[in-house]
């Protein structure tokens, strides 16, 4: 069998764009263009005199000219996440938005009207014929109306985004994709997620080092992206104010059709279960011989065993393997992300760090970015962003408005993915040493998506309270609060290092999605519980799977959620989540203490 070079591994966009590149990009949006112009021009100021059948019409076009914007938008962002010092993929990116924002523009009535309706006119004509695709995103859009603004402000509002918020997003991401990491015994400088997955290496005096010289790359345009923060945190507030949004988070709970106080619940449950991660953090320090963990130490390998590295063939097959086991719909799916070139992994300079899904539009299909640098938390990763990929496949036949669940439901199907190549990796585990290394790894990836997740939305919390209260904020005072979240997390199992202060300044969602991060723990501890329910009722469960997924977001996370047999209105289930989490801990310090006792 042939083996794959990782350099090889790269997505072909063409299907974006029907081959024709750039052109196709333009040639897409023009036709979107003209569309929304003629859409414009039949439907504005008439949408409240639409029939049944005139409205599923109505709407059945705005789902076509979205695709068509939505293809050449995701081209044009996919080429720049790749690659973002090349100006031609700059300028495209920019090009693309200002047109995607025009037409955006014009089709603003149709929202605003659409919300003005009486709610009794609009129950009418949500029972038509035609709008199965599009029936839980009209409704959900109405939702929307105590926060609309009039259609000249609204069109204000977008337009004024291209050379607003995605502009500093944009250069947010061009910034930190430019860090460079220089670490002793390395022939040039590496890209910062190459730096930071070294801070796994179970020697201290490197992981130390590794610290060190990551926060020495991160300051010198550490006042930009301070800067870049401020003047987002501050353009959301005004947005928030002109809009009346009660507080910082609500407008993205509402696009999450979560309550504030369902989040504020969940948050809430978290920190108070903050003892889980200390607990852990206590028993890694013994295992790894020192009296207390340093930041840089908490990802580190517990295991005296070499790790073993996996190449993109063995990552390949352990993923697909792992999900046919569980269903033939899930392995015949993911394969096509191999096969047809819908997967870009390997590291590249200028490339965006991490990793992500793009859903696109669902006449194309999904696609994967990893940087992936042969670890087994890269196989994981692998298998996360596939269940992504998976969802966004699967949920194309609801179409454009309905293929998207809410961020809260988003990690699902990852998370879901990720956990059964854990239990694939744990079989395969030799030696009480290599299967605490996983144990540890499993505990330690919820800890990441639960409570390092909330410990970050409480910095945001703390930040954007500040900056509406404060005015602009230093480099300290940003530093400051993001020192106390972390603090009221790590309590006295952990010490935050002076260089740590400066970490918060990498993370893209803060700058692109403020508010998004506490849907990881919702994600998780959801997906948790689905993956107990597989686990308590076996193979009939998969149609139950494979339905949630199907159903992408054409239901509340309430309805969702009861396909698998789970009830979110519950107001235990968040603490019912946790203890699966505690669960996960007390595996791990069972095979903590197996391993301790051996040496």
């Amino acid at each position: 069998m042939s083996t794959t070079a990782l350099e090889s591994v790269a997505w072909d966009l063409d299907p974006l764009v029907g081959g024709d590149g750039e052109a196709g990009a333009d040639r897409l949006l023009d036709e979107a263009d003209r569309r929304a112009t003629d859409f414009q021009r039949q439907h504005a100021g008439k949408v409240a005199d639409l029939d049944g059948p005139g409205l599923a019409a109505a709407v059945a076009e705005l789902a076509e000219i979205s695709e068509l914007a939505g293809r050449a938008g995701n081209y044009a962002m996919l080429r720049f996440a790749v690659d973002t010092a090349d100006p031609a993929n700059g300028a495209l990116l920019m090009r693309v938005q200002e047109k995607g924002t025009a037409i955006e523009t014009q089709l603003l009535f149709f929202d605003l009207e659409w919300a003005a309706l009486p709610d009794e006119r609009a129950e009418e004509l949500l029972g038509a014929d035609g709008l199965d695709q599009a029936r839980h995103h009209l409704t959900t859009a109405r939702r929307y109306r105590p926060h609309l603004l009039t259609e000249a402000e609204e069109k204000i509002v977008s337009e004024k985004s291209v050379t607003g918020s995605a502009a500093w997003s944009r250069l947010f991401s061009e910034v930190t994709s430019a860090i460079k990491v220089e670490l002793d015994g390395e022939d040039e400088p590496v890209a910062l997620d190459v730096a930071l997955s070294r801070l796994m290496s179970p020697d201290r005096t490197l992981r130390a080092h590794v610290a060190e010289r990551v926060t020495e790359a991160l300051q010198p345009t550490l006042r930009i992206r301070a800067y870049i923060y401020n003047t987002l945190m501050a353009d959301k507030a005004t947005e928030d104010r002109l809009r009346e949004f009660p507080s910082w988070i609500s407008s993205r709970n509402l696009s999450n059709e979560a309550s504030d106080e369902s989040v504020a619940a969940l948050v809430e449950a978290v920190r108070e279960a903050y003892e889980i991660p200390r607990r852990w953090y206590r028993l890694k320090a013994r295992l790894l011989g020192v009296e207390r963990l340093a930041d840089y130490d908490r990802m580190a390998s517990v295991s005296t065993e070499d790790e073993k590295s996996y190449d993109w063939d063995e990552a390949k097959d352990i993923v697909l393997s792992s999900f046919g086991d569980f269903s033939d719909v899930l392995a015949d799916g993911a394969r096509r992300f191999f096969d047809e070139n819908w997967i870009d992994a390997p590291v590249r300079p200028a490339k965006r760090g991490g990793a992500f899904c793009a859903y696109t539009v669902p006449s194309v299909h999904p696609y994967v970015m990893l940087n992936y640098t042969s670890q087994r938390r890269d196989v994981l990763t692998l298998a996360h962003e596939l269940g992504h990929g998976l969802h966004a496949y699967l949920a194309r036949d609801r179409g454009v408005f309905e293929q998207h669940t809410p961020l809260t439901l988003a990690e699902t199907a990852s998370v879901f993915g990720e956990t059964l190549v854990f239990a694939r990796l744990l079989d395969q585990a030799q030696t009480p040493e290599s299967r605490l290394a996983l144990l540890a790894e499993n505990i330690e990836g919820s800890i990441a998506t639960v409570f390092r997740q909330v410990a970050m939305n409480r910095f945001e919390d703390l930040a954007h309270t500040a900056r509406r209260g404060e005015g602009e904020l230093s480099v300290d005072r940003i530093s400051e609060l993001w020192v106390q979240s972390q603090e009221e997390l790590l309590g006295d199992a952990v010490e935050v290092t002076e260089g740590y202060k400066h970490w918060w300044s990498y993370v893209p969602h803060f700058i692109g999605t403020p508010g998004y991060v506490y849907a990881y723990a919702y994600g998780q501890l959801l997906a948790l519980s689905v993956y107990g329910k597989y686990l308590e009722e076996g193979e009939s469960f998969v149609p139950k799977y494979v339905e949630l997924l199907s159903a992408g977001g054409s239901k509340s996370p309430e309805e969702l959620a009861a396909i698998a047999g789970l009830d979110l209105t519950d107001p235990g289930f968040w603490r019912a989540g946790l203890d699966l989490v505690k669960g996960q801990l007390e595996q791990a310090e069972a095979a903590a203490e197996e391993v301790l006792a051996k040496r």
